[in-house]
């Protein structure tokens, strides 16, 4: 036992360490600096965390519970401290005990990218885990992609069928290892191998897996190849024929392909990151970043992303991709390449066929990729968790550390690297179950004052895709041990997420909430910011069915918790032909002629079959529901420049509206563009009125048509002076001082920015989404936090 002084007694401390703690390393780190400062005890893993009992004179106990936080691994993300005194104990040294189970409150660590140490073992051809696709430690590697239980320990992950060789056993229970409780720790005798198969699953004589995957990428090929939360189909991203074949294989039209790179500087010829977003690139995250294209990307780049004005790059975040930059690399010794310009880029996307959930399984892969993948490079370690890429773009407030969670970046796509870290609620209540909405679902499981938020499912519109979302939230359910109290759903009654709270519910006898979809949005912004009282809520996106019965998308609600009114909106659109107009932008423009009473137009504008239909449906008020939809006006704006006449994916006009914007840069705004009458209706059809023609503007309407991007500039910037006063005046009429943006809408740099200034501007404080997309992925976060306070 240590030895007391008169000046430092001798003290026994149960300490509990709460949040990201298991699976980081953070039992040998305490274990490593107990032993720094003599004291003697043990620290474990259990249900809540990790807890130590550290015994020793009062300043070194004091001293190990300051450094717990200040010097905690990479990965950790602590939460809270706390800690007791309890009776001294007859330990005379310290020691790291097995893990203990009980009722689950701590949670699973997010995949995280191979690590610089791991690194340099791989491409060190004297080490024994040379060029191994399964290299990993405390540091890095798959977690909540492998973990089937809690504490997280070998035996409840799909490692446990590795038998660790002598070697990997040693390191493994060394606590001065870097793979001390690695619970993925492998090597090439005793862990996972890769296999290549052709399409129909038969083994291909090849004496190098990655070698020949690489040949036949550089052939021309598609290949699946397993990554952590499912499989990717991968081409040579500078073959245009090989994307085209991906594109129609795929039936994925022209919505935009990610692209790996092997490093920043690979990426720079055709996206040159800036500093915040090469941060974000090279995180343990790895996500998949937004970055502006550069003059010749679009010819290196032929058919990636056509026709918009950013590029998805994303860089490595395993061995196994790390491995096939490595191989066309030449199989260069050491680690300096890395940091040198690679010629491959590889297109990476998720292998979901006709938007159905990410593949995840060998067999599966075979099934649902036949007729898609030439071959498969896939492996025998299992992966539990379907889990897509991430998708972010930098904001100003990046930083070199992710740690905060949501510093530096806005959400498109939240799901590996991120999920299951809890985001953290204002306060404690019932557990809430959530099950947002149909586009870009996610679940929601609450825990005392934590959100623990799915990963991104997809749109609801298969049943592949409504089974993956069963199965995520029985997944979360049993991973936590949590029994939700509270069932949380939006109000349309035809979403399968709303169908299955209904039975969940109703079969557990619990209460069912329903929450009106852009209340939703906004408290999903309130709880990620924990802001209590109430708020003024600006939410912009498609549609989401209203108390009213109606199309809502363009509102202004009074939010303090679970209650809201809406106290404004955007004057309502027609939607001819109901849905179909939300994928038909040339409708959308269409209703904005006949808004401004210009309707015989109609049929000579749009040279169409359709357009006289249209035309008539309009006039009689037929099939023409309305709508207060921001998206939509987005939509005629974009058909009324002729940008796109028909959407191939949710959202196209709106982006290449935005980018031709961003690339002609700032305008002033129309001060004649809109009006807000004293119902608090914001009527943007002047501004439309002058895109279509009928002022003089910059020009007559074939001016216009020749320089859409100044339109497109004018739109946007009159648009954002047009909500910033509506939103100004709102927020001082009902005395609020604090704005929260919630929609997809959201996503528009342009928008978003020129909102936030001005209402800064006026003296008013500015909540985004950060930790959650602004975007419908964000949506069960809102509807539990709602559900909570009911």
């Amino acid at each position: 036992m240590p030895i007391a002084s008169a000046a430092w007694p001798v003290v026994c401390r149960r300490i509990r360490v709460r949040g990201q703690v298991q699976g980081v390393g953070f039992r040998p780190f305490v274990y490593r600096l107990a032993n720094e400062l003599h004291l003697v005890g043990w620290v474990r893993n259990d249900a809540e965390g990790v807890e130590i009992e550290a015994q020793g004179p009062t300043r070194a106990v004091d001293t190990l519970q300051a450094r717990l936080a200040a010097e905690a691994p990479p990965l950790a993300r602590i939460t809270g401290v706390e800690s007791r005194e309890v009776a001294l104990s007859e330990s005379s040294a310290f020691e790291i005990q097995e893990s203990i189970g009980g009722a689950v409150r701590t949670a699973v660590t997010p995949d995280s990218g191979v690590c610089a140490d791991c690194l340099a073992e791989l491409f060190t051809p004297q080490d024994r885990r040379w060029r191994y696709p399964f290299i990993n430690c405390t540091h890095c590697g798959p977690r909540y992609t492998i973990t089937r239980g809690l504490p997280y320990d070998r035996p409840q992950t799909s490692m446990a069928p590795f038998r660790q060789c002598p070697a990997c056993q040693a390191e493994y229970e060394a606590p001065d290892n870097r793979r001390f409780h690695a619970q993925p720790n492998a090597c090439p005798a005793c862990g996972p191998r890769l296999a290549l198969v052709d399409a129909r699953g038969s083994p291909l004589a090849v004496l190098d897996p990655l070698a020949e995957t690489v040949a036949r990428l550089r052939r021309g090929e598609i290949l699946a190849i397993k990554g952590l939360g499912g499989f990717h189909l991968a081409c040579d991203a500078r073959n245009e024929k090989a994307v085209a074949r991906l594109r129609a294989r795929k039936n994925r039209d022209e919505k935009p392909f990610a692209v790996m790179f092997a490093n920043t500087a690979s990426a720079a010829p055709v996206a040159p990151a800036v500093p915040r977003a090469a941060r974000l690139l090279e995180s343990a995250q790895r996500p998949i970043v937004l970055l502006k294209k550069g003059p010749r990307c679009d010819e290196t780049l032929a058919g990636v992303a056509p026709g918009l004005e950013w590029l998805g790059a994303m860089l490595p975040y395993t061995p196994l991709h790390y491995l096939l930059f490595h191989e066309a690399a030449g199989r260069p010794a050491g680690s300096a390449w890395l940091a040198e310009a690679q010629p491959l880029m590889l297109v990476m996307t998720s292998a979901n066929p006709g938007g159905e959930p990410i593949v995840r399984d060998n067999d599966e892969a075979l099934a649902r990729l036949q007729g898609i993948a030439d071959a498969c490079l896939m492996h025998d370690r299992d992966i539990v968790v379907r889990c897509d890429d991430t998708v972010v773009r930098a904001t100003a407030d990046a930083s070199s550390s992710l740690q905060a969670a949501g510093a530096g970046l806005q959400f498109i796509r939240r799901a590996r690297g991120f999920t299951p870290q809890a985001i953290a609620l204002a306060r404690s209540g019932p557990s809430v179950l959530a099950t947002g909405g149909f586009l870009k679902n996610t679940i929601c499981l609450t825990r005392g004052n934590e959100a623990f938020l799915s990963q991104h499912i997809g749109d609801l519109d298969n049943a592949a895709t409504c089974m993956a979302m069963e199965e995520a939230a029985q997944r979360l359910m049993d991973l936590l041990q949590i029994e939700p109290e509270r069932v949380a759903h939006d109000l349309h009654p035809d979403f399968h997420s709303t169908r299955f709270a209904s039975e969940f519910a109703r079969q557990r006898g619990l209460p069912l909430v329903p929450v009106q979809h852009h209340h939703a949005h906004v408290a999903a912004v309130a709880a990620e910011h924990r802001a209590e009282g109430p708020l003024l809520g600006l939410a912009l996106d498609g549609v989401g069915l209203g108390e009213d019965g109606g199309a809502w998308g363009g509102e202004l609600l009074w939010v303090d918790g679970a209650r809201f009114r809406r106290v404004g909106s955007l004057r309502e659109l027609r939607l001819p032909g109901g849905d179909r107009a939300a994928r038909e932008p040339w409708r959308m423009a269409a209703a904005a002629l006949h808004l401004l009473g210009r309707g015989d137009e109609i049929g000579e504008r749009f040279g169409n079959e359709a357009a006289p239909t249209v035309a008539q449906m309009l006039e009689a008020g037929f099939n023409s529901p309305g709508t207060s939809s921001c998206g939509r006006w987005f939509d005629a704006a974009a058909g009324l420049l002729g940008i796109r006449d028909i959407a191939a994916y949710e959202g196209q006009a709106a982006m290449l509206l935005e980018g031709l914007a961003d690339r002609y840069g700032r305008v002033d705004a129309m001060a004649d563009g809109f009006v807000i009458d004293r119902n608090n209706v914001l009527d943007l059809s002047p501004l439309l009125g002058w895109l279509a023609g009928e002022r003089g503007g910059r020009g007559d309407r074939a001016e216009l048509a020749q320089d859409a991007a100044y339109a497109a500039a004018r739109f946007h910037a009159t648009l954002a002076e047009a909500l910033a006063q509506w939103a100004i005046a709102a927020a001082q009429a009902a005395d609020l001082r604090r704005v929260a943006f919630g929609g997809g809408c959201f996503l528009n740099r342009i928008i978003a920015g020129v909102l936030r200034w001005r209402l800064e501007q006026a003296g008013l404080e500015v909540l985004e989404a950060r930790q959650a997309p602004p975007n419908d992925g964000g949506l069960s976060l809102g509807q539990a936090w709602v559900a909570m306070q009911v």
